[in-house]
């Protein structure tokens, strides 16, 4: 019948109006006799343009109405599509998605009617269902045609959205369980003699034992087969495995009705090189003495659905307790990692990009890391032994195990991507997981997921996020350093329970278990979503704290921290999740009194521990410093706020920086501690230097903004002296200084001293009132003339004294000097004047040196603390960092003018130019650099370990042990860190003998 070209053109425009690709064919169609009682109604085309592909479905249509045998049969088609929306919608939705079932539907034609037995919205089938409908097939081919017929009807309440993809996945795991039973009662009927011989099992695998099926997949399956009651064992071994076989070529063969999946037992043990069925007795040897990793992450999903069920109940019953112990096996999470790695890299470089299953950001990604947490923590948890990855997901959740956000957003990004999968199998009921390159199959795919915009565009930006969320997700559960350390742990040490922690606790060492215990219960009882991520940390935490020299003591301040920190979302997440966060925090909590200290005073500063924006241990730099402390004193209202907030800084810089040194302290696989002791000596006087700069120079801009405005009379620097000007500050070290003016022009001197000493006596107040921040002392006792002299001098004073009056020593001192804050040209103006007199032309005369040498002595003699062991003395002891240091410095008085690189005010550096100066061997340079590094270390080993500073090793045990174990010495050899500092001291003290205090002029 030809359309009149208006009506024509008005059909064509409402068409191409519903998603038709190609109008004009529609229209042909739609003129077909066929759909002649069809062709006015406005609901057809409605309904048509709700489906994935309008012209697939109009098509699929057509040929099922002409397949329709006789008139009474297409009527009765026709008036149920007019009466019966929810059937129109589901037939339509089928045929707008599966060419296959379309095909299907066009060789059965009245198979379309079993979409009247699900008509109910609320009706899912099952097992018992699927076993109904396939009842009377009797042969291979009966059976596909069956099949279909039920896969019809999953089909079709999912492409309408009646079921979820989750719901749609167990029902075509049902209908796999009752194909493998309709199967294996063929077999049985082809072989009685067989049947009679044995118990066989069928052991569901993978996505149909976990009750998440694909459309199209391979049924993984194990075989368990027993004798019957007098029947020889070889014999009815061989018999179950003739049945085994036969119900898997039944699934599997092609017939003139195509397959139905294959059925693949390659999961069994030895895989395909091993026997096809077992008795349980042989699946339990071969479990306990031969099996890999693997396996025991694919019997997580392992399931009785065919055959002899109550011996495959057995078989489950005794293959789950060693499931539930393969977390225990060594490396069993860098294994199962290393697994997921190889499927990655194993994928053809073509095909990543298009992988939904196995490529990154895939549906793997999101199993194994849902896998590998059940795995480590289902020994101990009951609640996590599910073989369904979304029911697992849940139930790691409501656990504390995973985050409820990271939860919600795997399990929607997981279900998209099946839903994606799905449709894909769909289309053709092909096995693969390749998102397809085709434009009008990946519309397909868009319009059927509810993309109806753009739906080429929008199905790419949403599986590109979803994929993108996946990976992150992955990666931040998959390879957290808390799940090996878990999986570690015995059983019962990962169970938390009060005995079990108090054995544990005595065997780790623990000086006081009674109240190591009343800190965990505190901490882990209760039934809240605290406590749960509690018990989860805590069984990780003992033995991390356990590592250091004072457990109890990393104990009690985790307690502190929790308890300050337990209302805040991030705390237990923070530890939980990111990076080594937790291990961090342990070996921080429990390697002394200052970085706890520094911690307690702001407990949030426990985020620098991770990962997250804000996170991470390196350094600030001084650039980065002094904007934050500037912003800080711009905002406030006064000096006194501006410092306050500048000394908050410092705090939680200071712990920054001592986190740093400790979790340096330990190493790593890659870095060992012990492969550069220098870097972290480096590190840490870098890092507090830069911060004491940062917070002068902060807290002077404080004190003349609220003096002076912008206009201090003066210009003003500060020079940093010592180890300040070395860039070598130890955690408790002073900042010594000399304070520098130049009145401005048109300024008498008198008012703009008076103004410079104002302002260093407002800074000094200012950084020292008490608070909960540490002061920060200002030394200015190595200026002219020392404690007797002005506190601040101008340029041309300095001058002046210099040029007149300067001693050996004085020269000596200002090697170190450097500008640290301040007017900028003032200091670069201040170095131009001292350059001559610590870099001196002519070298040092015979009488310098001897004067620095007595020098040197006397300071030995009367400032070594009486009773102290010179030996083990890191500053003033043989071979401690004076000696190393003065032996440096006089090779810079004597050669710096002739060897630029000499002119530096780090020791390290200057040790190393000397060396390049041919000034020194470079094995004496190696001697001495690791003398100073090691004694440099010994200090902030002290300093961390009991909250002072100190120049010598503590008496106390403990103490001495936690110092010990900062310098990389286990439990019990104190004395050995003891003989190797000696050892070490009384190699530089050799050097320096020689170089010092010898004759050779070097």
């Amino acid at each position: 019948m030809t359309a009149a070209p208006g009506r024509r053109s008005s059909t064509f425009t409402r068409l191409l109006r519903h998603g038709f690709t190609d109008a004009s064919a529609a229209e042909r169609l739609l003129d077909s006799p066929e759909l002649a009682p069809l062709r006015d109604d406005p609901v057809l085309l409605e309904a048509l343009g709700g489906t994935a592909d309008p012209d697939l479905a109009l098509l699929g249509l057509v040929r099922l109405l002409e397949a329709q045998r006789g008139p009474g049969a297409r009527r009765e088609l026709l008036d149920t599509l007019i009466a019966a929306k929810p059937l129109r919608d589901r037939l339509l939705g089928v045929l707008g998605a599966s060419t296959a079932l379309a095909d299907h539907l066009a060789r059965h034609p009245d198979d379309w009617q079993a979409l009247v037995m699900y008509e109910a919205y609320d009706l899912h089938p099952g097992v018992e269902e699927f076993e109904a409908g396939l009842a009377e097939a009797t042969d291979p081919v009966s059976l596909r045609v069956a099949y279909r017929r039920c896969l019809l009807s999953i089909a079709a309440r999912d492409v309408c959205g009646t079921t979820g993809v989750a719901e749609s996945a167990a029902e075509l795991a049902d209908l796999a369980t009752a194909t493998l039973r309709a199967a294996l009662k063929i077999a049985e009927a082809a072989a009685p003699e067989d049947a009679a011989q044995c118990r066989l099992a069928v052991i569901a695998m993978g996505k149909c034992g976990g009750h998440e099926l694909n459309y199209v997949s391979d049924v993984d399956v194990i075989f368990v087969g027993e004798a019957t009651e007098g029947t020889d064992e070889t014999k009815a071994v061989r018999a179950a495995t003739r049945l085994a076989s036969h119900m898997m070529r039944i699934c599997s063969e092609t017939t003139v009705e195509g397959s139905i999946w294959p059925v693949d037992a390659n999961l069994r043990p030895e895989g395909r090189n091993g026997p096809l069925v077992r008795t349980l007795s042989s699946h339990l040897a071969y479990y306990q003495r031969w099996a890999k990793t693997w396996e025991f992450q694919a019997l997580l999903k392992a399931r009785p659905v065919a055959g002899d069920l109550d011996l495959g109940a057995e078989y489950v019953a005794a293959v789950q307790p060693l499931v539930w112990k393969a977390a225990e096996r060594e490396n069993f999470v860098p294994d199962v990692q290393k697994m997921r790695r190889r499927v990655v890299e194993n994928i053809p470089v073509a095909e990543v990009d298009r992988q939904l299953k196995l490529g990154p950001g895939g549906l793997r990604d999101v199993e194994f890391a849902v896998q590998l947490l059940q795995l480590v923590h289902g020994r101990a948890d009951t609640s996590l032994r599910s073989g369904t990855t979304l029911d697992a997901l849940r139930a790691l959740a409501a656990g504390g195990y995973v985050g409820r956000a990271d939860a919600a957003q795997l399990d929607e990004a997981y279900r998209f991507l099946r839903s994606m999968e799905h449709r894909i199998q769909l289309f053709r009921l092909r096995r693969t997981h390749l998102v397809p390159e085709d434009e009008a199959e990946l519309r397909r795919i868009g319009r059927s997921l509810g993309l109806r915009k753009d739906p080429v565009a929008d199905l790419h930006r949403e599986w590109r996020r979803h994929a993108g969320v996946v990976r992150r997700l992955h990666e931040k559960l998959f390879y957290r350093p808390l799940l090996d350390a878990v999986a570690q742990l015995a059983t019962g040490e990962a169970r938390l329970s009060t005995e079990a922690a108090r054995e544990r606790m005595v065997a780790l060492g623990y000086a006081d278990p009674a109240a190591a215990l009343r800190h965990l219960e505190a901490l882990a009882s209760g039934v809240t979503r605290k406590a749960a991520i509690q018990r989860t940390l805590l069984p990780v935490l003992l033995g991390w704290f356990a590592d250091s020299a004072d457990p109890d003591a990393g104990l009690l301040n985790f307690r502190k921290v929790s308890d300050a920190l337990g209302k805040t979302p991030w705390y237990l997440r923070l530890l939980r999740d990111e990076g080594a966060a937790a291990q961090n925090l342990a070996r921080v909590l429990s390697a002394g009194r200052l970085a706890p200290d520094l911690l307690m005073r702001a407990p949030e500063a426990v985020a620098l521990l991770g990962d997250g924006d804000g996170g991470g241990l390196e350094p600030r730099s001084r650039a980065h410093l002094e904007q934050e402390i500037y912003a800080a004193v711009k905002r406030a209202d006064g000096a006194a706020q501006a410092v306050t907030a500048a000394r908050g800084v410092r705090r939680r810089e200071l712990f920054r920086t001592a986190a740093a040194d400790i979790v340096g302290s330990y190493g790593t696989e890659e870095q060992p501690a012990e492969a550069d002791q220098g870097a972290l000596v480096d590190m840490v006087g870098g890092a507090v230097s830069d911060l004491t700069a940062a917070t002068l120079a902060g807290t002077l801009r404080a004190v003349v903004r609220e003096g002076w405005g912008e206009d201090l009379p003066t210009r003003f620097a500060i020079i940093g002296m010592g180890r300040f000007g070395g860039h070598e500050l130890g955690y408790g070290s002073d900042a010594d200084v000399l304070f520098v003016h130049e009145p401005r022009d048109g300024v008498d001197e008198r008012e703009a001293s008076q103004a410079a000493n104002k302002v260093v006596s407002e800074m000094r107040r200012l950084l020292q009132i008490p608070s909960a921040d540490p002061p920060l002392l200002i030394d200015a006792d190595l200026r002219p003339e020392g404690k007797s002299g002005p506190l601040v001098r101008t340029l041309t004073s300095y001058a002046a004294y210099y040029r007149r009056w300067a001693l050996t020593w004085e020269s000596h001192a200002l090697l170190r000097a450097e500008p640290v804050a301040g007017d900028e040209g003032l200091g670069r103006r201040f170095v131009e004047l001292i350059d001559p007199l610590r870099y001196p032309a002519d070298g040092l005369a015979d009488e310098a040196v001897r004067e620095i040498r007595r020098l040197k002595a006397r300071m030995e003699s009367e400032r070594l603390p009486r009773g102290a062991d010179p030996k083990l003395h890191a500053k003033l002891g043989p071979g401690g960092l004076s000696d190393v240091e003065w032996t440096v410095q006089l090779m810079q008085l004597r050669h710096g003018s002739a060897e630029p690189g000499l002119r530096t005010t780090r020791t390290r550096e200057a040790l190393a130019a000397a060396r390049a100066a041919g000034l020194i061997t470079e094995e004496d340079a190696a001697t001495l650099d690791e003398a100073w590094v090691l004694a440099t270390r010994v200090r902030n080993a002290v300093m961390l370990v009991r909250g002072r500073a100190g120049d010598t090793f503590p008496t106390e045990p403990r103490e001495l042990a936690a110092v010990g174990r900062y310098l990389g010495y286990g439990p019990g050899h104190a004395g050995d860190m003891l003989d190797a500092y000696r050892r070490t001291a009384r190699r530089a003290r050799g050097v320096v003998e020689e170089l010092f205090y010898g004759t050779a002029e070097r």
